[in-house]
């Protein structure tokens, strides 16, 4: 932007000054802004308020009349169903004394909207305010023949009569009312009308009337407690019969009317009419509706029934509250074995067995292998009352028979099934049959368990080539388990068959994958040592070194060699046996040293080992020679760097060994001298800035 940009002086924007204050302290009365708007407002409001008109003949007040009409017709022609216009223009009409202009306002808007009832009262209202009775009546009599469904008519014109004393003309309004079957509250309004006037007979008609047009339950329960009012029992009681009679069919008002009539019969000093209705009610209400009724029976027993009525109710309430439970959710099995629990106290077989086959009805997703855990113990728990509480070993048997047919043993199965399956046989005394099952497992769905169970059982019976059949199989269905091939040698290591069992093990540590191979290396080496075979136990550490070089085989093989002083007298043989136990302790440290140096803490590990080892030898011990390689114990920090970046620090523990002291020495006097040339280099041009300074 060049100069000849710039606007003028005399176009430029004058910015005001800023006012100077020049007293700040506090006035001695203080305004807020609340007070300021109010003003504001006050003032607005008295220049919008028009004034006054003051009329002083009859010409002033004709006009005035001719102006507000034909202001009220503009605004009623422009908003033609507003219902607040026409009731203003019309009650504007009454003010001025002249009922036939205002009548005509209330007709024309009639005309307009003749649907709106509110119209209809004011219009009533009007003419009874104005003492025109036979006009209201002209009014509400039209009002309810337009409008038969809405109630606050034909209130307000019963009202009118019974206040001018019309009793007979409001009996006959409530009689056409009727006639159209309006809701229970006009038929009790009708009711209500006939007993202030102690005409029970004429109520009584209406309520017959009533149960009829509305034949729910409510309507009986009025109907009954009208006569119990009245102090009629048998007619009390009467009303009850019929409505149950009438209302079977619709379980939902059936219920209801039961324990209005039971109360009915408790309060009537009849527990055991009481009693009868309830226990019909509970067969013959749905479940979904008996936890209510179970209540009240439960409050009823309380008071009234024996111990053993009270504990009958109380297991009632309890499987009504199981039974929403299992219904709202089938697949949650807790709420299953509760139930099931609950029966059982009870006792009754029948019942029993119908939840337990209810239960295991629902058979959860193919997929969803959780729920099968929870499902597959409801079998186990139906087959165990089979079993030990009903006795029934053939229902037992047909329960683990059905329970095996439904698992999907291709996707998973379970193990401890068929180990109870199994079990129950054998206490059957039916080997057979606990061997086919067994076997059926293996061929199916072999699983640890299946096979260490079979090989326990047969074990205990005698059968050695059973067993050895089973841990041939075992171990063709899982060669890389450890566990098997320590158990298979340990059979034969009980046996005395020594070479059987170094064979075993010869062949476990031959395969190409293994799951514990520590474990079984460990056992292996513990045999040849409890074999009193030192040379075979040395070797074995040696193969085993040359597949790992973990720091526990190093530890171990030291110990090893140590442990051998205690198997001889003689000092030499003592010496020697130090001797080669240092040596496997230098060769490993040796090993780290060199081979895998970043590895310290393994290192220092173990030469600790090492000097406890020394120490153990007491005078054969040397603690010095390891003193001199035991490294010093320092506590580092570094960073932590995440994918963000940077996110803190961490501590962590290192290792300085004598080794490295001495290199870490050299490069702390190079970096010393390095410091002290830099720091002379800084002094030197600082002298150098001061002097150009000056001059």
């Amino acid at each position: 932007m060049s100069m000849s940009d710039l606007p003028p002086k005399d176009m430029e924007v004058q910015l005001p000054r800023p006012t100077r204050v020049k007293s700040k302290t506090p006035a001695p009365i203080q305004i807020t802004a609340e007070q300021i708007l109010r003003e504001a407002r006050e003032r607005q409001e008295a220049e919008i308020r028009a004034p006054k008109q003051k009329i002083t003949d009859h010409i002033e007040l004709d006009d005035y009349r001719l102006r507000k009409r034909k202001e009220f017709e503009d605004l009623v022609r422009r908003v033609r169903r507003g219902v607040k216009v026409w009731v203003k223009y019309a009650e504007w009409e009454e003010s001025q004394k002249d009922l036939r202009r205002a009548r005509s306002v209330w007709e024309r808007a009639l005309e307009v909207d003749y649907r709106n009832h509110s119209i209809w009262l004011k219009y009533a209202e009007f003419e009874m305010k104005n003492r025109c009775i036979n006009h209201a009546r002209n009014v509400w009599d039209r009002a309810v023949t337009l409008l038969p469904r809405v109630d606050q008519l034909w209130l307000k014109y019963i009202h009118m009569e019974r206040m001018l004393g019309n009793v007979a003309g409001a009996r006959q309004i409530f009689e056409r009312w009727m006639c159209w079957m309006p809701d229970q509250e006009a038929w009790f309004s009708y009711i209500n009308f006939e007993l202030s006037f102690n005409e029970v007979e004429r109520a009584r008609a209406i309520f017959e009337l009533f149960v009829q047009c509305h034949p729910n339950a409510e309507a009986w329960i009025r109907y009954s407690k009208f006569e119990m009012k009245n102090g009629d029992i048998d007619r009390c009681r009467n009303v009850y019969s019929r409505a149950a009679d009438q209302l079977a069919p619709d379980p939902e008002e059936s219920h209801k009317l039961y324990l209005a009539f039971a109360q009915f019969e408790e309060l009537s000093n009849e527990p055991e009419r009481a009693r009868c209705i309830y226990n019909f009610a509970l067969h013959h209400v749905p479940k979904d509706k008996a936890e209510n009724l179970n209540k009240k029976i439960m409050e009823f027993e309380k008071q009234y029934g024996s111990e053993e009525q009270i504990e009958d109710a109380m297991v009632r309430e309890k499987r009504i509250v199981c039974e929403r439970k299992v219904r709202k959710k089938p697949l949650k099995y807790n709420n299953w074995f509760r139930y099931i629990q609950l029966e059982e106290s009870v006792g009754n077989k029948d019942r029993i067995r119908e939840v337990y086959e209810r239960a295991i009805a629902n058979v959860p997703p193919a997929n969803d292998k959780r729920g099968w855990d929870r499902y597959i113990y409801l079998w186990i728990k139906y087959a165990l009352y089979e079993e030990l509480d009903a006795e029934d070993m053939e229902r037992t048997r047909d329960v683990y028979r059905e329970c095996l047919k439904l698992i999907p043993h291709k996707k998973f199965s379970f193990a401890k099934l068929w180990i109870l399956a199994a079990q129950f046989e054998i206490r059957q005394l039916n080997l057979k049959g606990a061997r086919q099952i067994l076997g059926n497992a293996i061929g199916i769905a072999p699983k640890d368990k299946i096979f260490k169970k079979y090989i326990e059982i047969e074990l205990q019976l005698g059968n050695i080539d059973r067993c050895r059949k089973l841990y041939e199989k075992y171990l063709e269905w899982a060669p890389e388990n450890c566990y098997a091939w320590s158990k298979y040698a340990e059979l034969e290591i009980s046996l005395c068959e020594s070479e059987r069992a170094r064979s075993m093990f010869e062949l476990a540590i031959a395969q190409p994958a293994l799951d514990m191979p520590e474990s079984l290396w460990k056992t292996y080496i513990d045999f040849e040592i409890s074999e009193h075979e030192f040379e075979r136990a040395r070797d074995l550490y040696e193969r085993l070194l040359n597949r790992t070089k973990h720091v526990k085989v190093w530890s171990s093989y030291a110990k090893f060699e140590a442990s051998v002083v205690k198997e001889t007298d003689l000092g030499e043989q003592k010496k020697q046996c130090v001797l080669r136990s240092r040596r496997v302790f230098e060769k490993a440290v040796n090993y780290y040293k060199s081979a895998l140096p970043e590895l310290k803490e393994e290192r220092a590990m173990l030469l600790g080992e090492w000097m406890d080892m020394e120490v153990s030898f007491a005078d054969l011990g040397d603690t010095s020679f390891v003193q001199t390689k035991l490294p010093k114990k320092l506590k580092k920090r570094r960073r932590i760097v995440a994918e963000d970046g940077p996110v803190g620090y961490e501590e962590y523990i290192d290792y300085l060994f004598p080794e490295e002291m001495e290199t870490q020495t050299a490069n702390m006097k190079i970096l010393e001298a390095a410091y002290r040339w830099k720091k002379q280099k800084l002094c030197s041009d600082k002298e150098e800035r001061v002097f150009s300074v000056e001059d």
